[in-house]
């Protein structure tokens, strides 16, 4: 059996103390500002993550790029020569092309390589989402797993990550067209700001659009609660219902609900009253 390369890319946000325990590898993307473009490094060689979002806050468009294909080329081939079959892990297809990418770089290569194997994963999330579960694959690796029981057991798993983010401003959502200028502004004026959620395919859903940063940190408490208490019961769904889609479905019924329910420092003060 032939060892297996696990290989992530620039939006896992692995820690270089994380891709060495692990033994992980990433592909870069790139940044691009400016028309100039620069490698995604996990490490900040180019530049660091204050000056980035200084950059951004600033006004200024910076934009990503997928890993290219020269880039899958180049390392595949080289690990390939070395005898290894390759896990791929990547940013979710509903974000980023990389994940096709990888898989039309792979089918071409392995013509010239009949005994090797190459998968590229979709992991349907981003940031360190994608990261634990390239984790995940890398620990099935060193427990000796085949390459298809590492495939097979790393898509299982894709959708018992929750993940959910906030924005400080409406801006960067505008400049990307997933807001319309006048939702941005007046969501920026009255300080009203999405809570987004990855669903069970991958698509960064908002599920709820609150004022004031007191509720949305009360939101990602419950939403953190809710994964951790629940995880059990999910991971006992249905193959046709994944964990996270029903954890997406019971949010999305009982967001509204819990919001709109006093918390106890709010039930206390009116009582005083």
């Amino acid at each position: 059996m032939r060892p297996i390369k696990v290989v992530t890319d620039s939006c896992s946000d692995l820690t270089k103390e994380l891709r060495e325990k692990y033994n992980i590898d990433y592909l870069q993307m790139n940044t691009v500002k400016d028309g100039v473009e620069t490698p995604a490094s996990l490490d900040w060689e180019y530049f660091s993550p204050q000056d980035l979002y200084d950059t951004i806050r600033d006004g200024n468009r910076v934009t990503t790029t997928q890993v290219p294909a020269p880039t899958f080329e180049t390392f595949f081939k080289q690990w390939l020569d070395e005898g290894f079959d390759i896990v791929y892990i990547a940013c979710s297809g509903k974000c980023s092309g990389s994940v096709n990418t990888g898989k039309v770089v792979a089918e071409e290569l392995l013509k010239d390589y009949p005994d090797a194997k190459i998968a590229s994963v979709d992991s349907l999330n981003a940031s360190m989402g994608e990261g634990q579960v390239a984790i995940k694959a890398a620990k099935l690796r060193d427990e000796g797993l085949s390459f298809e029981e590492v495939v097979a057991q790393t898509e299982a798993a894709r959708n018992k990550v929750n993940q959910f983010v906030t924005v400080h401003n409406l801006n960067a959502l505008k400049a990307a067209g997933r807001v319309t200028g006048s939702s941005a502004f007046f969501g920026n004026l009255l300080g009203v700001k999405p809570i987004i959620i990855s669903d069970s395919v991958g698509n960064n859903v908002p599920i709820k659009k609150v004022k004031g940063l007191r509720t949305r940190i009360r939101i990602f408490s419950w939403l953190t609660r809710t994964a951790l208490t629940r995880l059990r019961k999910l991971c006992k769904c249905s193959r046709k219902s994944s964990p996270r889609q029903t954890l997406f479905s019971a949010t999305s019924a009982r967001l509204s609900a819990r919001l709109s329910a006093p918390t106890q420092s709010q039930s206390s003060h009116g009582a005083r009253t």
